[in-house]
């Protein structure tokens, strides 16, 4: 079986995708594994992916960019050199090109096609080309059931809407990890503000979605009780670009609270090593979150996880984690939620839900499925065929179900009697 997919960037969103993993599991499988994106022949993650023995290619895609075009004729000519049985589409704009470059392509069987959608993308034009395939794989219930709101029945008919959980690779994230000696020294060192202090670790970026703002309300009212308490979150120290950076740090600055904040930035490898030493890990969207791979995480790791009770938290939490799950931008239930986990330290328990192994079964599983229907499709046409010959050759009413030898003979003796 081969498999082909398209990907905009191998860096975004790497951990949400599993494409090395999934890469991998398909070459251990003696599939074979083509990988098409934007990222140079030369970087590190390409050289990973070769080395795993996927077969790699670079291809200008870039998202919602009109330059993206031009590589319609270098597609259409990977996609007649390899002949692939399915192709993996994870964004949009490399399936708008996919598309175009079906069109003209000779291939001796018009693959399967397959796209993930990872979020609460619009029901538009520039989406329809994630919906034109022949299954479509969403990354949680929240986005299924968002799907088939935005979809009329009718137009559902022809899918197969697939759901499949994003999973953690649990080697990489183990129960119960500890950070090093050496990472805690290294980080009291940087971030001496840190020691002897109770975490509340915020892993992303501020922004007007991310629900910082939750933050204040949560210093302001327990700052008290916990004078100890302190947050961290992963964004730079200063973006006098970004609005909603500027109001957080203003309001935090006017309350007082901003020697009980640290920003560590988010573009660090040690996100595990984090969210492992947190006290609590923070899961705040205002808006739905599609998939909340950082609050997973850290429930693999056996961190207490505190999320607004919506979307993919509540899918997350509820069998993992449940005392974890506050009544959506509700302040005064968040505010105590963290004031329980801090004074009494109840630990998410290990389990083997939402794993890395379990989504790359799955998705192969979907695969799978996809190439035996194609060839049996492929089977159905053929003997359909035969049989259109065979009626042409010997007549409507003639049994198709005999030997070439008869056959040879009958047209023989219907020949003499027409010659007579």
């Amino acid at each position: 079986m081969k498999v082909m997919r398209l990907l905009s960037s191998l860096k975004h969103d790497e951990s949400e995708r599993g494409i090395f993993h999934l890469g991998r599991a398909l070459v251990k499988n003696e599939h074979t594994s083509i990988i098409i994106s934007s990222a140079d022949e030369d970087n590190d993650l390409v050289r990973r992916l070769k080395r795993d023995g996927n077969h790699y290619h670079q291809l200008y895609m870039n998202k919602k960019s009109w330059l993206s075009l031009l590589q319609v004729a270098p597609l259409r000519r990977l996609i007649e050199k390899y002949d692939p049985d399915i192709i993996h589409v994870h964004s949009r704009t490399p399936a708008w090109i996919l598309h175009l470059a079906l069109r003209r392509a000779r291939v001796k069987r018009r693959p399967k096609l397959v796209s993930t959608m990872y979020g609460f993308y619009p029901i538009n034009k520039y989406s329809q080309a994630l919906l034109d395939v022949d299954t479509i794989i969403t990354v949680s219930d929240s986005v299924t059931d968002y799907l088939t709101k935005g979809l009329r029945r009718e137009e559902l008919d022809p899918r197969v809407i697939k759901r499949i959980y994003r999973g953690v690779d649990t080697r990489r994230y183990p129960y119960r990890h500890n950070p090093s000696v050496y990472w805690l020294r290294h980080t009291f060192a940087e971030y001496p503000e840190l020691e002897h202090k109770k975490w509340l670790v915020f892993p992303t970026i501020i922004g007007k979605e991310y629900g910082q703002e939750w933050l204040i309300d949560i210093l302001g009212n327990l700052q008290d009780q916990f004078p100890n308490i302190h947050v961290i979150i992963m964004d730079e120290d200063y973006r006098s670009d970004d609005v909603a950076h500027e109001d957080f740090r203003q309001r935090s600055n006017t309350l007082e609270l901003s020697d009980r904040i640290t920003y560590v930035g988010s573009k660090r490898n040690d996100m595990r090593e984090w969210l492992s030493a947190a006290n609590v890990v923070m899961a705040l969207a205002n808006q739905p979150e599609s998939i909340g791979i950082n609050a997973l995480q850290a429930i693999h790791l056996g961190t207490p996880v505190i999320g607004w009770d919506q979307a993919a938290f509540s899918e997350i939490l509820r069998p993992l984690y449940p005392q974890g799950l506050v009544k959506k931008y509700n302040a005064n239930a968040l505010c105590k939620a963290v004031r329980h986990q801090l004074e009494s330290v109840t630990r998410p328990e290990m389990t083997t839900k939402f794993t890395i192994r379990e989504m790359i079964d799955e998705t192969i599983g979907v695969y799978k499925n996809l190439h035996e229907q194609a060839l049996a499709e492929e089977k159905a046409a053929a003997d359909a065929l035969a049989v259109r010959r065979h009626k042409k050759v010997f007549g409507v009413h003639s049994d198709p179900i005999i030997t070439k030898k008869t056959a040879h003979k009958i047209k023989l003796v219907k020949d003499k009697s027409n010659t007579l």
